[in-house]
């Protein structure tokens, strides 16, 4: 699995989708952009410390994290057979970038490869409003064969914590990445 951080408000979704990814055994490879390490550092004050520390932090597993200019990164090769991948958060500018097929980093690079091999691509983006502008290049990711998943909470659940309202958003993810997962009580399955 790739997990791509840019530099938008929710790094403990991503640091959560990982934890997640790696306590199912997924191979989780990982690569934030320098807005995104400055977010993480921002957002998850109570882990301190640089992005790639935080990061190791987490449930032992195999974790690889990449520098967002690594294009010799494994999953920037179609020829190179990974699940899926989240980008998450997703910035308007990373989401611009990807819409238009204009590759600066690792992660654009893994986006783009998971689209043209049809490997399930979920996109997190976090802004609001939405412009015009961020609508348009989002619908054409989703015709592209992404799938746009804003980090919106639900409240049928009950959530008592910002973590409730967090695993709820990253049980979607792992969902459409096609993993099990118990996260929250699911619609059917009511307190």
């Amino acid at each position: 699995m790739v997990v791509g951080v840019t530099g938008a408000s929710g790094a403990i979704y991503a640091h959560r989708l990982t934890a997640e990814l790696l306590r199912r055994g997924a191979e989780v490879f990982l690569a934030a952009s320098s807005a995104g390490r400055q977010v993480i550092q921002e957002e998850i004050p109570e882990l301190a410390g640089p992005a790639d520390r935080i990061f190791a932090r987490l449930p032992p597993g195999e974790l690889r994290i990449f520098h967002e200019k690594d294009l010799f990164a494994p999953f920037c090769s179609g020829s190179f057979a990974f699940h899926g991948m989240a980008v998450v958060p997703a910035s308007m500018g990373t989401i611009g970038a990807l819409a238009s097929g204009c590759v600066s980093n690792c992660i654009h690079r893994g986006a783009e490869v998971a689209l043209k091999e049809k490997r399930p691509l979920v996109l997190v983006p976090r802004e609001t409003p939405l412009s015009a502008i961020h609508l348009e290049n989002l619908l054409r990711l989703a015709r592209a064969g992404a799938v746009i998943l804003p980090p919106m909470p639900a409240f049928y659940q009950h959530p008592r914590t910002i973590g409730d309202q967090v695993d709820f958003v990253v049980s979607r993810v792992l969902d459409h990445l096609g993993f099990d997962n118990d996260l929250f009580p699911r619609w059917t399955e009511r307190p």
